[in-house]
């Protein structure tokens, strides 16, 4: 007992410390410049300092200390409450639904958002947070939760840069707060969050010793006469309170829950009143500690706490996931398609005749009218190049699809699940921030280094686990919760437009020429060759890795190839139209429906209807609010996030 509480009195002398230091420094930062001595000596009586600090700076450290300890209970509550280390307001999709309903509400109803903006956030909380229990079933699996939580985040941030593209002057300067961002004008915000976040954590530490017999298990907590049901709810409703009034002042901030916790239980801290008490004053440190952070990366420009958060929670993530995956037990999941497969010879003519329909409906629309006139120098220097680099690289990206759902055996496994197309787009904007000068044509090179740093951390993470199929996954998610954050804090350094800096995000075929057509062929026939090789290797380790190795396949050395082919192809997609995420989930499903297993046919089929998906997606783009484009990558998210929703409610 007493080494427990000296262990409390560790965490709680040092959290304080930690918090006093960060608050200073914190204090001191901005554009009116002043020393900590400064600080402590004119604080206290009337003039510039005093000013500063009590209309901006201090207002922005106390919606850091609130907002940070909000989401580190929430993120206490919500991992007792799923049996799931991974759970936090972020990774269960709470944060990217408050702020979808934020956007919608400041587009359509300006009023609203003004007097009720808690209500708009605390309704997209709970929207996304019942979405995801209901997709996850009654078992709350760890891994089948953190898919889950990451496909409704998708779904929901597709929703709102679309929202964003589409109404840009209504939703302009909404860039950096949906980043999460610290900025307080004046002390409303904290005035507003301070009472309803006090609210919501008192009935969490009232909540914190019935959640001591409920984490034993809902039959031994039932057995002891509590009421579960109402522990479960009043537990839920505020922990996405807590979440729901952090987005509606500060934005989406992730990662802050799902640390804090953490860190605290490390250090020895034991029962949830201690583990809600030590992870509110944690949570703070981290997110003042992200703030200061930010700010000395980037002196006198606004780096998002966000950000910097996803920066340092990426890695943490990553060690969460790689620990989580491997207490799992290890199994064979056979990948099986339909029953009564379709013959090629009657698919590929009908896919081709689908094909064929689509690129005639793309060449005739010039952003304004139906004509198609194939004399006329706009077809063949705008249309035809566009249309062609959105058929290549969709195939690409299905292709690519096909290979990594075969080496992992996880139907929802793809470069974005891997984190290989996030990474790629955030070496191709690093290049650009370290030589701005740079032609485009280079942008490839950074995409690839970025691409194979991600599968770097694969391999040396999954390498002594044979490539766990769950554990890969799981190392996706975090790598490609880092690579989004680097890619904004990139944006803000590099100080590029938002519109710009959100195409580039959602990844778009706008303005192709023959050369990006010429370079997408080349790259096509060069990775198209190993792909098909190492369909038969796919088509064994079908049958789980020891009936495969006991036919002779040396199943390590498969996946690293086949790993290396998947990154590469994928690589080359994000070099030419950016971050287009979705088409190497969703084709495969398709076509395995349609041909069953083997991988040679399901990798053609797949790859016509990639290549289809995307010129539709880019077709749609540019007819929906003519002449202005919607980025493909944005239309197909918007397509096939319901289509993963349903198929994953299907999977058992």
């Amino acid at each position: 007992m007493k080494k427990g509480k000296k262990k409390s009195f560790v965490s709680l002398t040092g959290g304080f410390f930690l918090l006093s230091v960060l608050a200073v420094v914190h204090l001191t930062q901005g554009q009116a410049d002043y020393t900590a001595a400064e600080l402590v000596r004119n604080v206290w009586q009337e003039g510039r300092v005093q000013d500063i600090v009590l209309s901006l700076r201090l207002p922005r450290l106390a919606i850091g200390i609130l907002a940070g300890g909000a989401l580190a209970a929430s993120g206490a509550a919500l991992q007792t409450l799923t049996n799931n280390p991974l759970a936090a307001p972020s990774t269960l999709g709470i944060n990217a639904g408050a702020f979808f309903f934020v956007v919608l509400s400041i587009i359509f109803f300006p009023g609203l958002l003004g007097s009720f903006p808690f209500l708009t956030a605390l309704i997209g909380a709970a929207a996304s947070a019942g979405l995801v229990l209901l997709l996850s079933g009654k078992k709350m699996d760890p891994v089948r939760v953190a898919l889950t939580g990451m496909i409704v985040s998708l779904l929901f941030a597709s929703l709102t840069g679309a929202l964003q593209l589409l109404f840009e002057n209504e939703t302009n300067g909404l860039f950096l707060w949906g980043a999460g961002t610290l900025v307080q004008l004046n002390w409303s915000g904290v005035l507003f969050a301070a009472p309803v976040i006090a609210a919501a954590y008192i009935v969490i530490l009232i909540l914190a010793k019935p959640m001591d017999i409920f984490a034993l298990g809902e039959d031994v907590a039932s057995s002891l006469g509590q009421n579960v049901q109402i522990i479960k709810l009043s537990a839920w409703g505020a922990a996405i309170v807590l979440a729901a009034a952090t987005v509606s002042v500060v934005g989406p901030i992730g990662f802050v829950g799902l640390m804090a916790p953490h860190i605290v239980r490390m250090m020895g801290v034991r029962g949830h009143l201690a583990i809600f008490v030590h992870s509110f004053l944690w949570g703070s440190v981290l997110l003042i500690g992200a703030d200061v952070l930010g700010r000395l990366i980037q002196p006198g420009q606004e780096v998002p706490a966000g950000a910097m958060t996803a920066l340092i929670g990426g890695p943490w993530l990553l060690y969460l996931a790689w620990r989580t995956a491997r207490s799992m037990k290890r199994g064979d999941r056979q990948m099986g398609g339909t029953l009564k497969p379709v013959r090629m010879r009657v698919l590929v003519p009908v896919l081709l005749l689908l094909l064929a329909v689509s690129l005639v409906a793309a060449f005739s629309f010039n952003g304004s009218e139906w004509t198609l006139d194939w004399t006329s120098p706009a077809v063949w220097i705008f249309r035809v190049p566009r249309v062609l680099t959105a058929f290549i690289v969709g195939i690409m990206l299905a292709i690519t699809g096909v290979i990594l759902q075969g080496v992992l055996r996880n139907p929802l496994a793809d470069a974005g699940v891997l984190g290989v197309t996030s990474m790629g787009g955030a070496g191709a904007m690093l290049l650009m921030v370290v030589y701005p000068a740079v032609p485009v044509a280079f942008l490839p090179l950074g995409a690839a280094a970025g691409a194979m740093a991600a599968l770097g951390i694969i391999l040396v993470t999954a390498w002594k686990n044979n490539f766990q199929p769950m554990l890969v996954a799981l190392m996706g998610i975090a790598i490609s919760a880092f690579g989004s954050a680097a890619t904004q804090v990139l944006i803000v350094k590099a100080e590029l437009a938002v519109a710009s800096a959100l195409v580039w995000l959602s990844g778009s075929t706008y303005a192709k020429s023959w050369e990006d057509v010429q370079f997408a062929v080349l790259l096509f026939i060069l990775f198209l060759f190993p792909a098909v090789y190492i369909t038969r290797s796919l088509d064994t380790l079908t049958f789980g890795d020891e009936v495969a190795s006991g036919l002779g396949l040396n199943v390590r050395k498969v996946r690293v190839g086949a790993l290396i082919v998947g990154v590469a192809i994928s690589t080359a997609a994000v070099a030419l139209v950016g971050t287009i995420g979705f088409i190497g989930l969703v084709a495969p499903h398709i076509a395995r429906r349609l041909v069953g297993f083997r991988h040679l046919p399901l990798m053609v089929s797949s790859g016509l209807l990639g290549g289809l998906l995307l010129v539709l997606a880019d077709f749609i783009g540019r007819t929906v609010i003519a002449p202005q484009d919607i980025p493909s990558g944005l239309v197909v998210a918007l397509i096939g996030t319901p289509y993963l929703l349903y198929l994953l409610r299907k999977m058992k």
